[in-house]
């Protein structure tokens, strides 16, 4: 066989085993991501209040087709997928009622959780309706819970979960921060007020990282995806008060969900 010839016939084998190992590459992780037994838990920000399109059987809980789960799901095809999260859900709603779907078998599982222990839907009533004072005083309360007693909370979840699924890759979602400061709100919230938010939502971030982090679970801080898109940054992926759907009040929209936490988790998962 002629030097030119042998080189030819040499580079076409490599190139089938290429493509052969690449393919084959390719089908296995397609066959890994569908073989993954996935369950979403956690409060609003994981069931999708204020994304829309909820979910009628979900009743009170509010879980949305839009909801960053339901997006993964959807763009991933996992084997099964238990979706639990729900509205005003605290660390103890998650032990009662969305342990459920958790089993040997899970694979991934993620979840928010730990603002409502916390107290910000009454943080942000409180900021909304009453005097500076009394709105900074009821930011530094929610900081000395999250010193005192999140920790604990959160520590309690987190081995029920990793109990029920021991083999399982768990993701926590952190929080973002709500205000661009100087931003485009001409009216509102003072900046100092907005300031003291935002900081309260890194200081409940840290520590749930930190909790996190000791269970052997992967800790996902939205809040850089979220920046340029907070409140008054004049392209918000967050509810700003909204009078006519109070419960919406402070959620991601539908764009958050896509744009803040999908990638979040599947840059995590």
């Amino acid at each position: 066989m002629k030097m030119s010839r042998l080189v030819a016939f040499s580079s076409s084998l490599l190139l089938g085993a290429v493509l052969a190992l690449t393919g084959a590459a390719t089908a296995n992780a397609a066959q890994s991501v569908q073989a993954v037994d996935y369950v979403a838990l956690g409060d609003s920000y994981s069931s999708g209040v204020g994304s829309g399109s909820y979910d009628s059987a979900s009743g009170d809980c509010k879980r949305s087709t839009k909801a960053y789960p339901a997006l993964w799901a959807a763009a991933n095809s996992p084997s099964s997928f238990g979706f639990t999260a729900c509205s005003g859900a605290r660390t103890g709603d998650v032990k009662a009622n969305q342990l459920g779907p958790l089993g040997a078998s899970t694979d991934l599982v993620s979840i928010s959780i730990g603002g409502n222990d916390a107290g910000f839907s009454d943080v942000m009533t409180t900021c909304v309706l009453q005097s500076e004072a009394t709105c900074l005083s009821r930011i530094a309360t929610a900081r000395s819970y999250v010193d005192t007693t999140l920790p604990g909370n959160l520590d309690s979840v987190y081995s029920a979960i990793r109990t029920k699924a021991p083999s399982a890759h768990v993701v926590v979602l952190g929080y973002p921060r709500f205000y661009k400061i100087g931003g485009s709100c001409a009216v509102g919230l003072s900046d100092k007020v907005r300031t003291a938010i935002n900081g309260a939502a890194d200081y409940l971030n840290t520590a749930t990282a930190k909790r996190a982090a000791d269970h052997g679970f992967t800790f996902v801080d939205v809040a850089g995806k979220f920046a340029g898109h907070e409140i008054c940054s004049g392209s918000a992926w967050l509810h700003s008060l909204n009078w006519l759907n109070i419960g919406e009040s402070y959620h991601p929209t539908a764009a958050g969900q896509s744009g803040g936490y999908l990638p979040g988790l599947a840059s995590a998962a």
